[in-house]
């Protein structure tokens, strides 16, 4: 190990045990604690491999006892002294080095340090504000550094996997030119080239089909990405792909490698391998969870009573599905006895995914409760029942709506009541792959891509292309853990004329066909290979793997909500001469420049 000061580091502080009594060792670090019991001061002196206790005796070393008198909370020291086995009854059990303590002869302060703003421990309870803002000292704490050890892990275990699979690993560029991916493009102007622009990749998706085209055959990249979108608690502006294309695959065959490379993934981070990787597809998915990233840890599935209540007395049931809506319900078991105010919560709960209001009957001991039992039959009511295997004590919950409504707020709303009601196991791992997505989804009147324009259809269904193209199946597929997509991929079209059709099916204009995708044409033309890939979310992975809540606590340097960087103050405003130099005037005047 290097040596600093004259000293060189002989060990970790994480690595002593008691094999090492009696060894003569320098250890370096940064001082946790500090505590004088009179005659002795003890520290606890950590680094990234660990923590150990230091003893400094007057009798040892005076010259050492006087300078740890004067130790603190983080400054940064070097020791050198004698393992020693900890005296009986002292032991730390919780601590890997429990067993043993330095017994100090040399002290070398390297740096000293300001009391820390927040806790440099795994008890901080500083906000998250504070803790981004001295983003350095909260990647001190042992639980930070575990969450990026984890995440290089992870990363470790995919490339030695991909290599064992005959993968490349290939850059592709960070300067591009825009093109439509599904959100707003961070943009970079161009100083040589006066008035144009380049942009961040959102993904690598066409230099990987082209990378295919070229005959690499396997590709791989542990990517980054730039998304200028509008941020929920669980994105980030700039975020990691584990991306991945091959050449002569079919679904089948991608699948199986990603089975494979979870299975080692969960090896690596010390989890139990999946076993089972569930099959679903986009409309059963939609169909009995509303959702198509489906958590199956928990039942409470959705159940469709359109059929029993399309003659109901109660309009807004059979009015719905006489305008070509329908009517599903969960049953909520043993939530007969919610209140008023909690129906209220729930039915503002999904108000917010559009449902106009939550119709419920509860089975309660002494008989039906229910503002619309008035309104159904005895016999509806008992088909109800029966459809959704109701019993005594159970709370049934409808939306009566257009299916993508009905979808949204039941899908959302069966995740709530899980939560509520404690029925989700935190520690198990369930994966399920969505497959037989459609290849088109109708938004503002016009065809839009559900994944990305570059997928293919099935090819059953490559006929419908031209009269019914809704209608059309993807070759897609993507993989959801525990409620949350942590990747998705396709076989891609790798033909001209196809991909020609899927652009002008997209109403994309000639002239914009071939500015924006004319060099993926082109390539098309000189013999392109079958191909099909699929990219993985880094950060999602990692979080799921820590069980934690956020994606930023795996990321060492994220952004806040608003795609703001508290530690450096990113984005910040730019000198006058820079925008000059880039060509730009900011029109707004307002904007104060420096």
């Amino acid at each position: 190990m290097a040596t600093i000061n004259g000293l060189e580091r002989s060990y970790y502080c994480g690595d002593l045990r008691k094999k090492h009594v009696g060894e003569e060792v320098t250890l370096m670090g940064w001082v946790q604690r500090r505590r004088d019991h009179g005659g002795l001061i003890f520290a606890d002196l950590r680094d990234r491999f660990g923590l150990v206790q230091v003893v400094f005796n007057p009798e040892e070393s005076q010259e050492a006892f006087k300078k740890a008198e004067d130790l603190r909370k983080e400054y940064v020291i070097a020791i050198t002294g004698e393992v020693i086995a900890r005296p009986e009854g002292t032991i730390n059990s919780d601590l890997a080095t429990g067993e043993v303590e330095i017994n100090v002869n040399e002290l070398r302060v390297l740096d000293s340090a300001e009391t820390p703003p927040l806790q440099i421990s795994e008890e901080c309870d500083a906000g998250e504000d504070l803790r981004l803002k001295y983003r350095y000292l909260d990647l001190r704490r042992s639980d930070m550094q575990e969450n990026i050890v984890l995440r290089h892990n992870v990363k470790k275990a995919v490339r030695n996997y991909l290599d064992d699979y005959n993968f490349l690993e290939v850059e592709t560029p960070m300067l591009t030119r825009s093109t439509p991916e599904g959100a707003r493009d961070y943009l970079v102007p161009s100083r040589v080239n006066a008035g144009k622009f380049y942009a961040l990749p959102q993904s690598p998706q066409l230099f990987k089909q082209l990378l295919m085209v070229s005959g690499m055959d396997r590709y791989y990249q542990i990517v980054r990405c730039f998304r200028d979108e509008d941020l929920r608690a669980d994105r980030q502006p700039e975020f990691t792909q584990i991306d991945m294309e091959m050449s002569f695959v079919n679904e089948e065959d991608i699948i199986s490698l990603v089975e494979g490379m979870m299975e080692e993934i969960f090896d690596t981070a010390g989890l139990e391998a999946p076993t089972e990787f569930q099959r679903m597809s986009y409309q059963e998915a939609m169909s009995r969870y509303g959702s198509d990233r489906p958590d199956l840890r928990f039942d409470l599935e959705l159940v469709d009573i359109s059929e029993v209540v399309k003659d109901a007395e109660f309009n807004v049931f059979s009015g719905t599905v006489a305008s070509g809506g329908e009517v599903k319900g969960i049953n909520a078991k043993g939530c007969a006895s919610f209140s008023r105010k909690d129906m209220d919560e729930l039915t503002d709960y999904v108000g917010i995914y559009g449902a106009k209001g939550l119709a419920w009957i509860a089975l309660r001991e002494d008989g039906i409760s229910s503002p619309i039992s008035k309104f159904l039959s005895d016999e509806e009511l008992d088909n109800i029942i029966d459809k959704m295997d109701a019993k005594e004590g159970d709370l049934l919950l409808f939306v009566a709506d257009k299916p993508k409504v009905v979808a949204a707020a039941l899908g959302n709303l069966r995740q709530k009541l899980a939560s509520r009601l404690d029925l989700i196991d935190q520690d198990e791992f369930n994966f399920v792959w969505i497959t037989d997505f459609p290849l088109f989804d109708e938004a503002e009147g016009k065809l839009v891509s559900l994944h990305h324009p570059f997928t293919a259809p099935q090819d059953e269904d490559v006929d419908l292309l031209d009269d019914d193209p809704v209608k059309v199946k993807a070759k897609a597929y993507d993989l959801v853990l525990n409620g949350i997509e942590i990747g998705g991929g396709s076989i891609r079209i790798h033909n001209r004329d196809l991909q020609q059709k899927i652009f002008e099916i997209l109403s994309l204009e000639e002239e914009e066909i071939n500015d924006k995708f004319g060099f993926l044409l082109d390539a098309f033309e000189y013999g392109t290979p079958p191909h099909g890939g699929i990219a993985f979310g880094l950060d999602r992975l990692v979080m799921l793997l820590g069980g934690l809540e956020t994606i930023r606590d795996v990321i060492a340097f994220p952004k806040t909500q608003n795609a703001t960087c508290l530690l450096t103050e990113a984005p910040s405003k730019v000198e006058k001469s820079q925008l000059e130099e880039l060509h730009l005037e900011i029109e707004n005047l307002e904007i104060d420049i420096d």
